[in-house]
């Protein structure tokens, strides 16, 4: 991708972070616990506090984050996140459940469903997750150092909406989940499904 790097002052938080700090390395960005994005499906509860850093995304545009972390609590999760509004949104990157690092998607659209592969070798590792944005639909790419590009997700998004996108976190059973992101950056949308 042709990319154009991000300013993390440019971005707004959806929901303010215990604390974020940029360094050398990055922002270095800490969970509230019980932090979390979730809609209705299964449970029958809805959550609206997860940790977005969020800027405009653009029709026929990508966007990417790298970050690293260690997700050893019960759903610390990290990635990107993708929104139009509070019943309408993305969350895709990796995420601990039952004790396996997984690489997943949660796609809200009234109601949220998730999908989810384990990736244990990514543990300890930079983790870029891509989010590309082309007519009605958004692919969502991954991949753990240089290692190619996996397609994690391709899922229906209203076109020409105005939306939103950027990095995210959340600590839905714990206090103390620090993530670092390394990189944040734009540019054109990928020009096929398949990478």
């Amino acid at each position: 991708m042709d990319s154009q790097q991000i300013v993390w002052s440019q971005g707004a938080w959806s929901h303010p972070p215990v604390s974020s700090q940029e360094t050398e390395g990055g922002l270095v960005v800490e969970a509230h616990n019980q932090s979390d994005a979730w809609r209705e499906t299964s449970s029958g509860f809805t959550r609206d506090s997860e940790h977005a850093l969020l800027v405009d995304l653009a029709v026929e545009e990508a966007m990417e984050v790298a970050f690293e972390g260690s997700f050893t609590a019960q759903f610390d999760q990290a990635g990107l996140f993708v929104r139009i509004d509070q019943k309408t949104w993305i969350k895709a990157g990796v995420e601990s459940v039952d004790g396996l690092l997984q690489l997943g998607a949660v796609v809200t659209q009234g109601f949220s469903d998730w999908s989810l592969a384990p990736v244990a070798e990514w543990a300890g590792r930079l983790i870029t997750i891509r989010a590309s944005r082309s007519g009605n639909a958004i692919t969502i790419r991954a991949r753990v150092d240089d290692e190619p590009w996996r397609l994690v997700r391709l899922c229906h998004w209203p076109e020409g909406v105005a939306s939103e996108a950027g990095p995210f976190v959340a600590a839905p059973t714990r206090a103390g989940l620090r993530v670092t992101f390394t990189s944040w950056s734009r540019g054109p949308s990928d020009t096929s499904l398949h990478d």
